[in-house]
């Protein structure tokens, strides 16, 4: 007995020599505040996290992810010396600031491993040259292969090695509440990647482009955030940054971003055509009013009027006449003027369309074959 009570208090022992050792040189471990022997502040410290083990609820693997496929534009334009260049006085007293080069500043991102970039149309406007600087710091000269003003998108090429490439997402299966990241070169201070959530799906009408469908986010977008990625949690490419509202120049926490099926549509077309082929019908539309439909005596509840036909547009020829209203394109319905311009925009010139019409009280099925929209007048 004596002997297993000595083997007990030299156990007891041990351990409480442990505790003391413990407590005086980690105490943290034991859920007590550390004492800074220099300041005397009690502080309490976690215990460190595993290498390369991300805390709950980050969003550290996205960012990685996308961030490497997102690159930096800077842009330079030749200023002319203006009607007032070529004046002694004027040189004499201002110097010679017309001939002083205008910078651009903007961001893109990295879509195939052939070196193309999708970026804004406003972004590029106009350079003379454009410069692309990649996230590992490499830096090249950039060519553009096409754009498209009328949606506010350009397509850029690269020739470098190993470029890292963004996966694209399904922006169709966007909700409202879903997280999102917006990646890219804020004021130019470097990469930088905001978080928030998608805010709005559709906004329309907002006179940025001739075509839009956008997707609302609160995600911090700024000035040179413009052309960069918008990415959900997976790392996957959603959107293309446009624009924000503010009316101070900065982020308030609506910004918006071009839908990744947009910019796959005119990637496309651009890498095959040159262009952005668009479909075209010759019709001068209007929202349905409640004024509109007692002028016109209109029954149906929802639709488009047409107030005007082109002569020998491709509607006229087809039969539609002012007053119809187009309910349905290919079994797809329609409810405002936008969304009539996005469905004719997007149906293939020259391929047989079925519409439906509403003309007072007949119900018409008629079928139009578009042509190739007109590009826009600068």
């Amino acid at each position: 007995m004596r002997r297993y009570w000595l083997v007990f208090s030299q156990a007891v022992t041990v351990l409480l020599a442990a505790w003391f050792v413990v407590a005086t040189l980690k105490p943290e471990w034991l859920g007590r505040p550390s004492v800074d022997r220099a300041t005397g502040v009690s502080l309490i410290e976690a215990p460190p996290a595993p290498p390369g083990v991300a805390p709950p609820g980050s969003l550290r693997a996205a960012a990685q992810k996308a961030s490497a496929a997102v690159v930096s534009i800077n842009t330079s334009k030749a200023s002319g010396a203006g009607p007032q260049g070529n004046d002694p006085w004027f040189r004499f007293f201002f110097g010679e600031r017309g001939l002083q080069p205008q910078a651009g500043l903007g961001s893109g991102v990295i879509i195939s491993p052939e070196g193309y970039i999708l970026t804004n149309n406003h972004v590029i406007e106009g350079a003379d040259q454009i410069e692309v600087v990649l996230n590992d710091s490499r830096s090249t000269r950039a060519r553009v292969v096409g754009t498209d003003p009328e949606s506010d998108l350009a397509i850029l090429k690269i020739d470098l090695d190993r470029l890292p490439v963004i996966t694209l997402g399904n922006s169709d299966a966007l909700q409202v509440g879903d997280q999102v990241l917006a990646i890219g070169n804020p004021f130019g201070v470097g990469q930088t990647v905001t978080s928030g959530i998608v805010s709005a799906l559709g906004r329309n009408q907002l006179g940025i482009n001739t075509f839009e469908n956008f997707i609302q986010t609160d995600a911090a977008i700024n000035p040179g955030n413009s052309g960069g990625a918008l990415v959900d949690v997976n790392g996957q490419l959603l959107g293309i940054n446009t624009a924000i509202y503010s009316r101070s120049g900065g982020s308030m926490g609506i910004g918006f971003a071009i839908p990744v099926s947009t910019a796959k549509m005119v990637l496309e077309s651009i890498v095959r055509d040159g262009v952005v082929r668009r479909g075209w019908i010759g019709v001068e539309p209007a929202d349905l009013s409640p004024d509109l439909k007692e002028t016109f005596g209109i029954k149906a509840r929802r639709g488009v009027l047409i107030t005007g036909v082109l002569q020998d547009g491709p509607a006229a020829q087809a039969g539609i006449r002012p007053g119809d209203v187009i309910v349905q394109i290919n079994e797809r319905e329609i409810a405002s003027v936008s969304e009539l311009l996005t469905q004719v925009a997007a149906l293939k010139p020259g391929t047989p369309t079925r519409m439906r019409l509403q003309r007072r009280d007949d119900a018409l099925d008629l079928t139009v074959t578009p042509g190739l929209r007109p590009r826009p007048q600068r």
